[in-house]
């Protein structure tokens, strides 16, 4: 880990002390730089705040949501007391290191980018542990297990799940608009079939009714050959019956200069 707070503690402080060793901590990395923008740290979102604030100028960055964790290393009376001390240290600092739901239904991922990691370890169960502090000898505030200090930095539940989880929401949105899409559908009145989309978008793109907009492709396709077909055979007989009477006139025009004669 690039940076890492210790704190040593031989149960003889009162937990509402390390409580606000805690949140001093907390409003610290919360300072902005000099410099920095206000309106743009406010409007920042995720990692990006940690941009504006003083912390980053000092320590280098965590490779994880939050801010530079802290340690609380335990030592001294009976492993009970150093294990009700950690608990009571748990509840009371829950607010600067529980990290906030995002707020969309059905995600359960947190979102830890303005909270405080916080571990704790005794110093008789690291000097027990044959790998010494990078064993399993460290416990996340708000977990139960013990970790190796990778294993209790990690955010299983952080980020990586919420951009699952913001896919996943992303995938079913995406699905649940296309059901709704489908079942606007129109339906060819003439053969039952559901409109393509780009039929779709022929028959909504103008404002005033078309003649077929009621048929899908090739309905309508056939209904226009159709009615092309029968305007070309009214158009035939039309000029048919023009020259059939032409020459009847011609005929009878004939046949009275012959009678004349």
């Amino acid at each position: 880990m690039p940076a890492m707070l210790l704190e040593v503690d031989r149960v003889n402080e009162p937990v509402d002390d390390l409580t606000a060793k805690l949140r001093r901590y907390h409003d610290w990395f919360g300072l902005l730089a000099p410099k920095a923008d206000p309106a743009r740290e406010k409007a920042a979102r995720g990692a990006a705040v940690h941009d504006f604030r003083l912390w980053s100028r000092i320590y280098p960055a965590t490779g994880r949501e939050g801010y530079v964790p802290v340690a609380f290393v335990f030592t001294g009376k009976t492993a009970e007391q150093r294990e009700s001390r950690m608990r009571r240290l748990e509840q009371a600092a829950c607010g600067y290191f529980a990290g906030a739901p995002y707020p969309w239904a059905g995600f359960t991922a947190v979102d830890y980018h303005q909270a405080v990691p916080v571990v704790v370890a005794e110093l008789e169960r690291i000097i027990a542990d044959p790998a010494g502090a990078a064993g399993k000898v460290w416990r996340r505030l708000g977990r139960e297990e013990w970790q190796t200090p990778g294993e209790a930095l990690d955010n299983p539940d952080g980020e990586r799940l919420y951009l699952m989880q913001w896919k996943e929401a992303h995938r079913r949105r995406e699905e649940r608009e296309a059901a709704e899409r489908e079942a606007q559908r129109p339906v060819c009145t003439q053969c039952g079939t559901g409109f393509t989309d780009e039929r779709r978008q022929q028959t909504t793109r103008s404002s005033w009714p078309g003649e077929w907009d009621g048929l899908c492709g090739p309905c309508a396709q056939e209904a226009a050959d159709r009615a092309r077909a029968e305007r070309v055979a009214r158009c035939e007989a039309e000029e048919s019956a023009a020259r059939e009477a032409a020459e009847a006139e011609v005929k009878k025009g004939r046949g009275l200069f012959g009678r004349r004669r």
